[in-house]
C-alpha cells in the first residue's frame, strides 16, 4: 500500500509538471524566437486606391494592436511590402518605424525573390505571428510557405481582411472568401486566433 501512494503521488507530480511545461510552452509565442509579419497593409488595398478591400481600416486597426505589443517587448516586426505602381505606402496605423525590417516583394509568396527566409534564420526566429492582406492571397501564400520550411505559424484572423471574388457568373463574397481561406489554414498550416485571444493569452 505504501508502495502504491508512493507511486501514484510521483504520477501526480510528473503529471503536473507536464501540464506546468504545456501550459508555459503554448503561452510562450512571444519569446525571442518569435516574429510579427504585417504582410502588404497598404494604401492602395484602401477606400480610393486601386483594389479597396472590405473593411481594411478595422484590419489595421487589430494589426496596429498586434504591432504595439511587439514593439513594447521588442520583438522582431517585419513588414512585407508589395510593389505596385500606384498607393504602394504602407498604411500609417502599420507605418514601419527605424530599424524594422521592410521587405518589397514582387510575387503573392513574400519568400519568393526576396531575403525573408535569410533575414528568419539569421536572427534565429521560429514561431510567426502574421496578419495582413489579402486573407485569400498572399497572407495565404506566405503562411503556407512559412509552415512548410518549418515555422510554426499562427494567423491572427481580424487583423486580416479580403474582398468579393468572382468566377465566371458566381460571386464569392469576402466574408465567404475570407473564413474558407482560415478554415484550410486552421490546424494544417498554422494557429487561427483573433485578436483579443493574442492580448489575452500571449500579451501579458
Amino acid at each position: 500500500m505504501k508502495n502504491y501512494l508512493i507511486l501514484l503521488t510521483i504520477s501526480i507530480i510528473s503529471m503536473t509538471a507536464l501540464q506546468n511545461s504545456h501550459a508555459q510552452t503554448s503561452g510562450n509565442i512571444l519569446s525571442s524566437n518569435t516574429a510579427l509579419i504585417i504582410i502588404d497593409i497598404q494604401e492602395f488595398y484602401f477606400p480610393g486606391g486601386m483594389l479597396p478591400l472590405v473593411e481594411p481600416e478595422k484590419a489595421a486597426e487589430n494589426a496596429h494592436i498586434l504591432l504595439d505589443v511587439f514593439r513594447s517587448q521588442n520583438k522582431t516586426v517585419i513588414h512585407i511590402k508589395h510593389n505596385v505602381s500606384s498607393g504602394a505606402d504602407i498604411h500609417e496605423l502599420v507605418a514601419p518605424i527605424e530599424g524594422e525590417k521592410v521587405i518589397p516583394k514582387d510575387k503573392a509568396n513574400a519568400f519568393v525573390g526576396t531575403d525573408l527566409l535569410e533575414y528568419l534564420k539569421d536572427n534565429k526566429i521560429e514561431n510567426l505571428v502574421l496578419c495582413g492582406m489579402q486573407t485569400h492571397m498572399c497572407l495565404e501564400a506566405a503562411t503556407r510557405a512559412a509552415s512548410d520550411y518549418g515555422f510554426k505559424c499562427t494567423v491572427v484572423e481580424d487583423a486580416c481582411t479580403t474582398r468579393d471574388l468572382k468566377f465566371g457568373d458566381i460571386t464569392i463574397h469576402a466574408k465567404d472568401v475570407h473564413y474558407s481561406t482560415l478554415s484550410t489554414l486552421q490546424g494544417t498550416y498554422a494557429e487561427i486566433i483573433k485578436t483579443e485571444d493574442f492580448i489575452d493569452h500571449f500579451a501579458k
